[in-house]
């Protein structure tokens, strides 16, 4: 079994106040590093974690300690500069980014909305309900006219939530799945969409295009990418982060194979510039190499974590009745080996790696085990 120092002198650490958190965190740290490969021993030098020994016993240099979901850190790591974008000016609450040919991106650094510029109005593609307040006034920085249409990427609040305070009546267009998903949570906030289809769409604005399609179900049923040919620019929301990991277990997809295929797709596309909805900048086809290679590597990590752990191996035998403790126990090991697996190759070339690699690895086993 792979060994994670590491992660058991993290725990150590906890539960000796290193770090304050509480009994059940403590409880919880110290017992998946016993099911990690503990106990172990650290170096004679281990009030610095940089020198404890990593995954399968090697030391590397800089190697995190990666504490599990539910306990509580002093700080996570810094985010390197691969996954940070230009400062957002506090004043104004947004960073304005000119993509080319009346195309913009507008963003927090956070979350990202794009809106498209023709002679007679203009077209917002998404409208997060934190950039929506800002939303006009960059409109207005660039001397744009009224919004006469809304784009909707998929139909999740924090994309979209800010579609009604925008106000006016815009033509809303969207996949009909998108439709019928906001149908069902009738919220105020998501007006419906006036316009959808089911495979591809062409937007003409002025002379403005942006061609619309749907490949599956990715992140949602519904969630479609975006592209301005013009201005060469794909918009695929949720699905690629460029710089970063992916939010937790994998952006909430809900099909994980065919998150990953959509990935490939966006790889095999032409176009220049990748927008993703979220993060700090935007992004290129080598960022969308490097999230595949990721999702490459997290697979056969869990692949080989699942194939090399046994099932009740240090079970509590009076826990043997309980087949609901037995899994947990199972795929905590499981999810150990594949976290300290992806550590030393991963964890300073993808910024929130620390965040959400416990995510990416249970979710992996899942799909792997069960889809």
């Amino acid at each position: 079994m792979i060994r994670s120092n590491a992660f058991v002198f993290r725990s150590r650490l906890l539960c000796a106040g290193t770090v304050k958190v509480g009994t059940g965190a403590c409880a919880l740290a110290l017992g998946l590093a016993t099911l990690s490969g503990g106990p172990a021993t650290t170096h004679a030098a281990a009030a610095d974690p940089v020198v404890v020994q990593g995954a399968a016993g090697e030391p590397y240099p800089g190697m995190p300690a990666i504490a599990p979901i539910g306990v509580g850190i002093g700080k996570y790591m810094d985010v390197p500069a691969s996954g940070q974008g230009p400062a957002v000016d506090p004043a104004k609450g947004y960073r304005l980014q000119d993509l080319g040919g009346g195309l913009y991106l507008i963003t927090d650094n956070a979350i990202q909305s794009m809106f498209l510029v023709y002679d007679r109005g203009v077209v917002v593609i998404d409208a997060p309900q934190n950039l929506a307040p800002h939303i006009p006034q960059a409109i207005a920085e660039v001397g744009g006219k009224q919004i006469t249409h809304i784009i909707y990427s998929h139909s999740h609040a924090d994309h979209i939530g800010g579609a009604k305070a925008l106000g006016g009546d815009p033509v809303i267009i969207a996949h009909e799945e998108t439709l019928r998903l906001l149908k069902r949570d009738a919220d105020p906030s998501r007006p419906l969409p006036t316009v959808t289809f089911s495979d591809k769409y062409t937007l003409h604005a002025g002379n403005q295009v942006l061609e619309l399609s749907y490949h599956g179900n990715g992140h949602e049923p519904g969630n479609i990418f975006i592209y301005a040919p013009a201005q060469r620019v794909l918009m695929v929301v949720d699905v690629v982060f460029p710089g970063w990991m992916p939010w937790r277990r994998f952006a909430l997809a809900q099909d994980i194979p065919g998150y990953f295929a959509q990935v490939e797709e966006i790889r095999r596309m032409d176009w220049d510039t990748f927008i993703g909805g979220h993060v700090a900048r935007s992004g290129t086809h080598a960022d969308v190499d490097v999230q595949a290679e990721f999702n490459r590597d997290v697979k056969q990590a869990a692949a080989t974590a699942l194939a090399t752990t046994k099932f009740g191996e240090g079970l509590n035998p009076l826990d043997k009745a309980n087949p609901w403790a037995a899994f947990d126990h199972y795929i905590d090991r499981v999810a150990a080996q594949c976290v300290n697996t992806l550590t030393p190759k991963w964890s300073g070339k993808l910024a929130g790696f620390d965040v959400y690699v416990w995510d990416q690895c249970y979710s992996m086993e899942q799909t792997l085990r069960i889809e």
